[in-house]
Order: structure tokens, then C-alpha cells, then sequence
């Protein structure tokens, strides 16, 4: 019968060497290093005032370290991450022995503000000093994440108008049902239940009031269409996901396909990343050489965009949400849209009744007039116009002609509510040149193209799958904008000293 030494799990008092904790070329190394030899912090040390008097502050050097190496270990909150810095002696070793309560730790990284870009900006060059930087291929992505925000609290200003009104209404039905006797016969814990009910709704409904009074207008969009605002975080936004509709932020990322560094972090109330790309580019700049390509999937497609990039010189390589259609390596991808969606149904529509087209009306020969379908006349009312930069003469049908026409449902969108037909022709010929969007397409289905499109797949989607799956980053825990692209630069900038160190940074 063999025999083995018993393990003893039991309370141990010895003593432990911080410095043999932190070993050359691991992640909290390099970051030991870098907080204390590279990066400047003055600037968050002049915003202490405890000099003369008050007690002592945790240096911002220390809780950088906590913060980021609690990152590295998928530690979202302030509270496992005080909790680490207690009972974890690795943190013990790269902070000192120091304690900071969680309020300590989450109020540091939500006071960071606009100091927290030159941080990244100086970890940046420390990757270029290193080599890490290829300027080669910035591949550009975002994900979208939740934020610390109720996407039941919701809507427009008309929206919480109505749910206010409707509690307040509540309030005064429950009111008059009380001063009529009908509470007498409910049960004394009844009466409470309906007492705690009329404070809750009329506290929520001056609640609601307080937010309309202190935000006087909609949210408006880059366009100026109305958004939905939310009372918990207004710079936040509803955003459509794979798995369902989320309020949150969307956090862009630009990566240089060398090393996989992050060269740009920003986090964006927004789910339209059209509107995105351009202030990626410029924030990329400074890092960008003559043969520098930009890549990016098509969410970031658009003429606009793409008329900017070329007018600035920009080599871009930019996919249209029809690329896959035109790729034969996709040619299998119709089986998935037969799967379930949670946000819509991806299969194929019936073909809609279309109606009449301008090619189905006749144009006289001096052009005083056009025959409809139905044999009647359509007048001039419109022979100098302009449309989509293209001379145009448009036509319109008498009441007496089109009110009783048999065949409306087939000449207009709305029989029921539009009177008459209005029909445009355009004079001259088209303007044949080739659009920004039709030479996108025709770089991106080339072979080079298909070979840059899968370049930034290999470039961008590891760092999300490293932040989201390895690190467990599944949602903001701070409101505002400002706070939120605080959090996600320090993600980033994690994901960067880990780069370093990989590469033999301090080691």
C-alpha cells in the first residue's frame, strides 16, 4: 500500500517576498515598469490638495496598477478588484500592500477624464519605440456593449410626457377611490400596499418631470433625426445586436496589423458607425505613412465616407453589405438565413406590387403633356426643375381624371389619401462617372481586395475576442460618454502592456 505525504490546507503565517512575486516578462512586470519609469502622471497628482494638511492618498501610480492588472485578470468591478488587493498576493505585490476601498478604485477611474488618452497615447509610443507598429494594414471595428443604463427608461420627450401623465392619473384615481370610502373595506395591509403605490408613482412621475424641465429638447441625431433618450444615461443609445437590443455604447478600436496594437479607442453613444470612421481617421493620423491601407467592414460603408478618404488620399479598402453576395467563397451562406433571428426574419419577401413607372407614361413630342395608362392627360407643372442635380420636366393629373380612375391602386402608393399622380422625366443624359461606392466595389471583389478583407479579420477581431471572451469585458459599468471612453481606453491600453510584454517589453 503506497503512502503519501498529507497536504496541509490549513492557515499559514510566512513571509513573502513581494519582489520575487512580480516576474521579468509577465504582464504585471512589464506594467510595473511602464507605470514607473515611462508613463509622466504629474498630471494626476496636481489634482491632490492634501499637502498641508488631511490624510495621506493612494498615489495614482498604484491604483493605475491595480486597475489595469485587475483588467488583465477579468476583474469588470471596483469591488473584486479591492477584494483582489486583499486576499490576492499578487496584487498585494504590485500595489504596495496598499487597500484601497472600492469606492477609492471606481472614483479613480471615473475622474480620469482627458488624462486618460495621454496615458494611451503615451503607451503608444512606447509600442512604436518597441517596434510593435507596422503601418502597414489599421484594420477598424467597433462592438457593441451594454452600459449602466435601464433600456426600459427609454423614448422621447412625448414618451415620458405620456407615462407621466398616465402615473399622475393613476395617482389621482386612487386618490378619489380612497376619499370615496372604497379603501374602508381593504385590509390594513392592503391600505399600505396602496399607500406605498401612490408614493412610488408620484415620486416616479416628478422624477419624470424633473428629467423633461432639465433636457428641453429631443436628442437629435447626425442628421437631425429624433433619437430616443434615456433618463438613466442620456448619451447612451438603444443598439440592435445579434442577441437582441442592448442600451449600452459602441467602443471603436483602430489596430495596426503588425502586433495587434490598439492605435485608437473611442466609445460612442451610437449604433450607426457610418458616422464614426472619419474621427478614426483623424485620430489615426499621426501614425499613418504614404503606404499606410485603411480596412473596414461595412458598417463604416457610405458615398460620403468614401469621397473623404479619397479627396484625402486615404488608401481604403472599405466592403459594401453586398460583398459576401459577390465572393464565391460565401456561396454557402444562404442556409443561415433559414436560422431564427431575434431581431428580424432574414428570409425572402414577396415581391410588392409595383405601380406605374415614368417609363409607363407617354411623353408628347413637345413636351406640353404626358399620357397615364389609363389614356388621360397629365399637365405641366413643373418644366425648369431639377432633381438629384439632373434637369427634369414633371407632370401632374387633373382631379377629374384621377379621382374616379379605376386603376389608382396600380398608379399610386396611397389611393386613399393622395388625389392625384405626379410624374418626372428627365431630360439629357445620365452622368455616367463611376461613383465612389461603384470603385469601392470594384477594389474589394479583386484579389487584392478579397486578401485585405481577410487581413482585417486577423487583425481586429482577435483584440475583441482577447477583451470580451478572455478578459470578460461584457459590459460599460459607468454612465456618461466621457467616463465610458475612459473605461474603454484603459481596456485598451491593458490589451497594449500586454502586447508589450508578449514581445519581450522590460523583460
Amino acid at each position: 500500500m503506497p503512502r503519501f505525504k498529507t497536504p496541509d490546507y490549513g492557515l499559514k503565517m510566512i513571509p513573502v517576498d513581494f519582489a520575487a512575486q512580480v516576474v521579468p516578462g509577465s504582464f504585471e512586470f512589464a506594467l510595473c515598469h511602464l507605470v514607473d519609469h515611462e508613463l509622466d502622471l504629474s498630471a494626476l497628482r496636481e489634482r491632490y490638495c492634501n499637502d498641508a494638511g488631511g490624510a495621506p492618498a493612494f498615489d495614482p501610480a498604484v491604483l493605475l496598477k491595480i486597475v489595469l492588472l485587475g483588467y488583465s485578470r477579468g476583474l469588470n468591478s471596483s469591488r473584486t478588484i479591492a477584494a483582489a488587493c486583499a486576499h490576492n498576493v499578487l496584487f498585494m505585490a504590485v500595489s504596495g500592500d496598499s487597500c484601497p476601498h472600492f469606492t477609492t478604485i471606481a472614483a479613480f477611474v471615473s475622474e480620469l477624464g482627458d488624462e486618460v488618452a495621454r496615458l494611451f497615447t503615451q503607451v503608444l509610443l512606447v509600442c512604436d519605440r518597441q517596434g510593435l507598429i507596422g503601418r502597414e494594414l489599421f484594420a477598424v471595428d467597433g462592438v457593441k456593449l451594454p452600459s449602466n443604463a435601464s433600456k426600459a427608461r427609454s423614448g422621447t420627450r412625448a414618451d415620458f410626457l405620456r407615462e407621466a401623465t398616465k402615473m399622475e392619473a393613476a395617482v389621482k384615481q386612487m386618490m378619489a377611490s380612497h376619499a370615496a370610502g372604497d379603501a374602508l373595506s381593504q385590509s390594513e395591509e392592503g391600505r399600505a400596499r396602496a399607500e406605498r403605490t401612490r408614493e412610488r408613482l408620484t415620486r416616479e412621475a416628478a422624477q419624470i418631470r424633473a428629467w423633461l424641465t432639465e433636457h428641453p429638447e429631443d436628442r437629435k441625431g447626425t442628421r437631425g433625426a429624433v433619437l430616443l433618450s434615456n433618463r438613466t444615461d442620456n448619451e447612451s443609445a438603444k443598439m440592435a445586436t445579434g442577441k437582441g437590443v442592448i442600451q449600452g455604447y459602441t467602443g471603436v478600436a483602430s489596430v495596426d496589423a503588425k502586433a495587434q496594437i490598439v492605435l485608437d479607442a473611442q466609445a460612442h453613444g451610437t449604433g450607426s458607425e457610418q458616422a464614426l470612421l472619419l474621427g478614426t481617421v483623424d485620430a489615426t493620423e499621426p501614425y499613418r505613412s504614404e503606404r499606410t491601407a485603411l480596412c473596414a467592414d461595412a458598417g463604416y460603408h457610405s458615398e460620403a465616407n468614401l469621397k473623404q478618404l479619397a479627396e484625402r488620399g486615404i488608401d481604403a479598402w472599405i466592403c459594401d453589405n453586398h460583398y459576401r453576395s459577390r465572393d464565391p467563397r460565401y456561396a454557402g451562406q444562404a442556409k443561415h438565413k433559414t436560422k431564427p433571428d431575434p431581431l428580424w426574419d432574414k428570409s425572402a419577401k414577396e415581391n410588392k406590387t409595383r405601380c406605374f413607372r415614368p417609363q409607363d407614361f407617354q411623353l408628347a413630342e413637345d413636351h406640353s403633356h404626358c399620357l397615364c395608362p389609363a389614356g388621360k392627360r397629365l399637365y405641366a407643372n413643373g418644366s425648369n426643375c431639377t432633381i438629384g442635380g439632373r434637369h427634369a420636366i414633371k407632370f401632374c393629373g387633373a382631379e377629374r381624371d384621377c379621382l374616379p380612375c379605376e386603376r389608382r391602386s396600380q398608379c399610386l402608393r396611397k389611393p386613399d389619401t393622395t388625389k392625384t399622380r405626379q410624374v418626372a422625366f428627365f431630360m439629357g443624359k445620365r452622368d455616367d462617372t463611376q461613383s465612389h461606392t461603384e470603385r469601392m466595389k470594384a477594389r474589394i471583389d479583386s484579389d487584392q481586395g478579397k486578401r485585405m478583407i481577410a487581413a482585417r479579420f486577423a487583425t481586429v477581431e482577435p483584440v475583441f475576442g482577447n477583451l470580451r471572451h478572455n478578459k470578460r469585458l461584457t459590459r460599460f459599468t459607468l454612465r456618461g460618454r466621457q467616463k465610458v471612453d475612459a473605461q474603454w481606453k484603459l481596456w485598451c491600453m491593458m490589451h497594449n502592456i500586454e502586447k508589450l510584454a508578449h514581445h519581450g517589453y522590460a523583460g
